[in-house]
């Protein structure tokens, strides 16, 4: 059977055009890259977006932290002013304030004759519990009868003066 084209259509039809009951090719391709780009562009933005975590990521943790919760903040706001603060905050090299005390902590722990990081204190799950007998409420219990604990004794050992009498 022969193809009958209207006589005012013109005779030769570019390819792009697809024919009646034929597959639209250049739709198809157009909806393939279209669907290549807002991934290739979203991926791009992610990246872009975490740019301040992965430059924070070699300061210190609470710096890190700062930063990461600045990003999640500017990504669900969609404020960006402070996903500018995680970026100015990562470029920023924030100095250790922590060494002086932990300068002081080792020297005092030399002083009193324990080994380093022996004497350090972790938080509330160190403390003793103290738990009142049987019976008794928190208004009723007393000091006598909590359990000691014992404390450490750690003799002096700075040179002292000796004194003359005369």
């Amino acid at each position: 059977m022969t193809e009958v084209h209207h006589p005012a259509a013109p005779h030769d039809l570019p390819a792009f055009i697809a024919g009646p009951g034929d597959t639209d090719v250049l739709m198809v391709v157009i909806a393939i890259l279209l669907v290549l780009a807002v991934l290739a562009v979203g991926l791009l933005f992610l990246r872009l977006h975490t740019l301040p975590e992965r430059m924070a990521h070699k300061s210190q943790k609470i710096q890190f932290e700062i930063v990461a919760v600045l990003g999640l903040l500017a990504l669900f706001t969609h404020i960006h002013a402070f996903w500018v603060a995680g970026l100015l905050l990562a470029l920023v090299d924030l100095p250790d304030i922590g060494w002086p005390l932990r300068r002081m902590a080792g020297s005092l722990e030399r002083i009193a004759g324990i080994k380093p990081g022996e004497g350090a204190f972790d938080g509330p799950d160190n403390v003793p519990v103290i738990s009142a007998p049987a019976g008794t409420t928190a208004d009723t219990a007393s000091a006598e009868s909590a359990p000691e604990v014992p404390t450490a004794v750690v003799p002096s050992r700075v040179p002292q003066k000796e004194v003359r009498h005369a």
